[in-house]
This record gives C-alpha cells, structure tokens and sequence, in this order.
C-alpha cells in the first residue's frame, strides 16, 4: 500500500469569497469554527494553515478543541496584515502607528502558533510594496521592510517564520516580490528563524519556474514550507493544483524528493464558485497521483537525459511517469 505524504490546506479553501462583481459574495460567509468542520470533511487533510485573528468571539482554545473534534493540526498561522487598515502596507507603511497595530497582529498570532503547537507564523505581507513610479524612496521601503521582519523575528525568537513572497496584487509591486529578492533580504536580516513559503501558483504568476525556485530556496537552506494551485500564468488564480500544469507540477516535486525535502503538501486554493470539500478532494486526488508518478519515474535515465540536456528524452520520461501513475489508482 503506498504510503503519501501529509496534506494540508489554508483554511481560507472553505470560506466564501466576494470580488468587485459580486459584493455580496458567492455563498454565506463562513467563520473559524465552520471552516475548519468543512476541512475535516475533506477526509485526507491532516494540517491546515489558520487566519488570524479568528472570527469575532472565537478563542484560540475553541479552535484548539475544533481542530481535534476534525481530526486535524495547525501547521501555520497567518496574521491579517494586508486587510483595509494597512492598505499602504504592514512594515512598510508610512504611519508609523499602522506599523505598530499591524505588529500587534502578528505578536497576537505568534501566540496563537505556542498555543496550537504549529509550526511557524506564515508572512504575507500583501500591501507592502508600491504601485506609481516616484511614490516611494525605495532605499527607505527595503529599510522598512528588512528591518520589520528582522525585529518581529528577533522578539520571538523561539518561533519560525516563514515569508510568502508574491510579484504583484493587491500591490502593482509587492516589496517581497520574488524567490532571489526574499532570500536576499533575508541575508541582510542576519537572523536563524526566518525563511521562505514557495507557493506554486506565485512563483509561475511571477515568470519563475517553480521548480528552479525550490531548488534555489533549498540550496539557501530557506525552503521551510510550500502551497500548491494553479493559474493561467497571467494571474494568481488558486485554482485546483493540476488543472492547468501537470508537467511543471511533476518536475517542481521531483526536485523536492532529490533534495529529500519533507514537509507537508499544502493546498492554497480559491474556490470561488465551487463546493470548496471536493475541490480539496480532487485536488489530493492529484497530488496522490504525482507521488506515484515520482515512484514510476526512472530516476537514472532522466540524470542521463538532463545530463545530455536532452529535452524529448526527459519530456518521454516525465510523461511515462504521469501515465503510469494515471493508471494506479485514486
């Protein structure tokens, strides 16, 4: 029997959404408490990533008490830093009382990462970067940012903490835009506990390929954990993983296996009009598959083939694996 590696997903895949179309949003507004009885639904999920703050009302002992009766563990917490209060940034916004309230957030969520045992506090700072040519000293917004991320860091030291880095939106340009520019930054952090979430569909949406970028987070030692979806490329669509890129996904997990990186498979997906458990559902199903096209997949013959750079050889390879796989199983 084969055995797969842990799932998670963020826990936003079971909220409901509203866009600039439909206002009034695309189904009943779900809380904490509801999101995460949905995730246990999914059946195959064992970790999930938790916004923070939780609903209004909800104590982190509820959820704590939630996330057992589901059967699942907090593997990240991400503090609401990139919401209407801090939309000229979270580190980087010119209100130096912003920066304070939006440090609170985060203080309030590297508490909630001691009290369910998770992992790390997830960073996405979304707001922080610019949009107009002339709109920011630039010197002044790496200092901003660095050195914010450098400080939270250093105040919990216990803790890990990983950023989520993305090229643009809801920012034309947002400062932690790219694999090369967060490692960077976190070089001139000089600190122990900060490194990178490579999410799949950022990386492609950016014009990287998601597997060179794993590969060059790993060989920094700054690949702490991943989520996977799909896009057209020209957006950030969070579609299901393996709707789209099924050969870019196989190769982005192979060169997590040669690395022997171990970590949990994360979806962060949106599924706006679709019922959001069977969207998890479907979306495991694949990645099941890939595991097994990375068994099938002969190893040697693809060094060979790489070595040679010999592209029909390794596209023969890869797609031998995926049929194979295709054929073992659900």
């Amino acid at each position: 029997m084969t055995t797969y590696p842990p799932f998670g997903a963020g826990l936003w895949n079971f909220a409901a959404y509203v866009d600039r179309y439909a206002t009034d949003g695309y189904g009943d507004p779900r809380g904490t408490l509801e999101q995460i009885r949905l995730a246990g639904e999914v059946g195959e999920l064992s970790f999930v990533d938790l916004n923070y703050p939780f609903s209004p009302g909800v104590t982190t002992d509820a959820v704590a008490r939630a996330l057992a009766e589901a059967g699942l563990r907090a593997i990240g917490v991400t503090p609401d830093i990139y919401l209407r209060e801090h939309a000229k940034g979270a580190f980087t916004n010119p209100d130096g009382a912003k920066r304070a309230s939006a440090r609170a957030i985060m203080d309030g969520a590297a508490d909630a990462v001691r009290a369910l045992g998770a992992k790390y506090v997830k960073i996405w700072p979304g707001q922080d970067g610019f949009d107009y040519p002339f709109q920011a000293d630039y010197a002044e917004l790496s200092r901003l940012a660095v050195d914010g991320m450098a400080d939270l860091a250093n105040a919990h030291s216990d803790l890990k903490f990983v950023i989520e880095y993305k090229p643009r939106e809801p920012r034309t340009h947002m400062f932690w835009g790219s694999a090369a520019k967060t490692i960077l930054g976190i070089q001139r952090m000089g600190v122990g506990n900060v490194g990178v979430l490579l999410d799949f569909g950022h990386a492609m949406f950016g014009g990287e390929s998601p597997a060179e970028s794993a590969q060059l987070l790993i060989d920094h030692g700054l690949l702490w954990g991943m989520d996977v979806n799909d896009n057209y490329r020209g957006w950030d669509d969070d579609m299901m993983v393996g709707s789209l890129h099924w050969v870019e996904a196989l190769e982005f997990f192979h060169v997590l296996r040669k690395n022997r990186w171990e970590g949990v498979w994360q979806l962060d997906q949106f599924p706006f009009r679709e019922e959001p458990v069977e969207n998890a559902r479907l979306s495991i199903r694949f990645l099941k598959t890939l595991w097994r096209a990375l068994d099938a997949l002969d190893d040697a013959a693809l060094a060979a083939a790489q070595e040679r750079q010999d592209a029909l050889a390794a596209t023969r390879i890869a797609q031998d694996a995926i049929f194979a796989a295709g054929a073992g199983g659900n």
